[in-house]
């Protein structure tokens, strides 16, 4: 019965082939707001089904865990098509919280964890769907250069997917950080390659959607006001990890 209750939970923090199940929901939702709200609950649920079990997960689910998270990322590292590719991170990043579970920390203080991963990525998604109201599509490489012909929206994308692949200051960061603290040596190994990969495919997402020539037909920019909303969203990140490190590693 316990091997049935994890399954349960391995469709909310991610294991495959249970992640497919996610990432078909994801696919199918088309309204970004609806999309986010997925992105913010799904691993919460997981989290409060996996508070019900007394001891901590075993080893081979850790394994099962790191094994899932590292498919994602190199996932990461093919997929041009924005929207998937914020599922595949979201995926990979869950997985990860089965770690932090088996090392000792209690569910009940996994669920900032699970906050600071999702919200950088339910961020990216709502970017994500004003590139595909502006241009049908939110693929990379089938459009550059929006550095200059967006400025506004290009600084909020680049900041965002920093956010969401675990760069310092950003509470992806603290998160990774204190599951990395709690693995074991070859675990922690493990981890800090996906974390790799995760900064590999950030860095090949803007590439081909910041850099190259812009569309030479005018573009309209985010507008002030959702520019200063997204910015105080994303300081207010900040300040969210330094909490995150203050009181949860």
């Amino acid at each position: 019965m316990r091997g049935i209750g994890y399954l349960f939970v391995g469709l909310f923090l991610p294991l495959f082939p249970l992640s497919m199940l996610l990432n078909a929901a994801l696919e199918r939702i088309a309204h970004p707001l609806l999309r986010s709200a997925l992105l913010l609950l799904w691993p919460q649920v997981g989290l409060l089904a996996l508070s019900f079990f007394a001891a901590e997960p075993p080893s081979w689910l850790v394994i099962w865990a790191l094994v899932t998270s590292a498919l994602y990322a190199f996932r990461l590292l093919a997929m041009r098509e924005m929207g998937r590719w914020t599922g595949f991170l979201a995926t990979s990043a869950w997985a990860l919280l089965w770690l932090p579970a088996a090392g000792g920390v209690a569910v009940s203080n996994l669920w900032p964890y699970a906050a600071a991963f999702s919200v950088p990525i339910a961020f990216l998604t709502l970017l994500a769907s004003r590139l595909e109201r502006r241009f049908g599509a939110a693929y990379t490489g089938l459009y550059g250069g929006l550095a200059q012909s967006t400025p506004r929206f290009a600084g909020v994308l680049v900041i965002s997917v920093l956010a969401a692949t675990a760069t310092p200051l950003f509470p992806t960061f603290f998160a990774m950080l204190g599951t990395l603290i709690v693995s074991q040596p070859v675990p922690a190994v493990w981890l800090t390659g996906v974390w790799l990969i995760w900064s590999w495919a950030a860095a090949r997402l803007l590439q081909g959607l910041i850099v190259g020539t812009a569309d030479p037909a005018p573009q309209q920019d985010l507008e002030m006001a959702t520019t200063w909303g997204y910015t105080i969203g994303l300081v207010g990140l900040v300040f969210a990890g330094l909490i995150l490190t203050g009181g949860h590693l």
